[in-house]
C-alpha cells in the first residue's frame, strides 16, 4: 500500500493554488491515478485530500448504515457536502476554492501533513500544533502499532 508520508511547506498564490508535493504527487502515480477529493475535515480546521479511489472505498462505509437515519444523513453531509474532486494540473497545482482556504484559515504558506493513505493541507502553525498534540496523546495513552503476524515464521 502506497502512504503520504512527511509534512511539507508550500505557497499559495493569489488565485488559490497550490503545489502537491512531488512526493505525494508519486504516491498518487504509484496508486494509478492522479484524482483526488478535496474535502473540509469535520474534526478539525484543515482540508483533507483523498485519493479518489481511497474517498470511494471509504464513503461506502455509508452503505452500512439506514439510509434514512440521521446518523447516515450528518455522515453523509459531513463527507460529501464540502468535497472537491480534481486532478492537479500539469504544474502539480490544485485550485483551492474560497471557503476552503478560508476553513483551514490559510494565508500565503500552507503545510502538507502525511497521514498514511491521504493527506491533509494546514495552516503551518496549526499544523504543527496538531501533530505534537497527536504525538503527546499517543506518548501518554503508550499507542503502538499492531503487530503484523509473521507470515511462515521468518525472521
Amino acid at each position: 500500500m502506497t502512504h503520504f508520508m512527511g509534512t511539507f511547506t508550500g505557497k499559495l498564490d493569489r488565485k488559490g493554488r497550490v503545489s502537491v508535493p512531488a512526493s505525494f504527487r508519486a504516491a498518487l502515480e504509484r496508486m494509478g491515478s492522479p484524482d483526488l477529493v478535496l474535502r473540509l475535515s469535520h474534526t478539525d480546521p484543515c482540508i483533507e485530500a483523498w485519493p479518489l479511489t481511497t474517498f470511494e472505498t471509504m464513503a461506502s462505509g455509508l452503505d452500512r448504515l439506514e439510509v434514512f437515519s440521521e446518523a447516515h444523513d450528518d455522515l453523509a453531509l459531513s463527507l460529501f457536502a464540502d468535497a472537491y474532486p480534481m486532478r492537479p494540473d500539469g504544474d502539480g497545482r490544485v485550485m483551492l476554492a474560497g471557503e476552503v482556504v478560508a476553513h483551514a484559515g490559510l494565508e500565503e504558506t500552507v503545510s502538507f501533513v502525511g497521514r498514511g493513505p491521504s493527506f491533509q493541507i494546514w495552516e503551518p502553525g496549526a499544523a504543527a500544533k496538531r501533530v505534537a498534540e497527536a504525538r503527546q496523546r499517543a506518548r501518554e495513552r503508550g499507542l503502538t502499532v499492531p503487530a503484523v503476524p509473521n507470515p511462515a515464521g521468518r525472521a
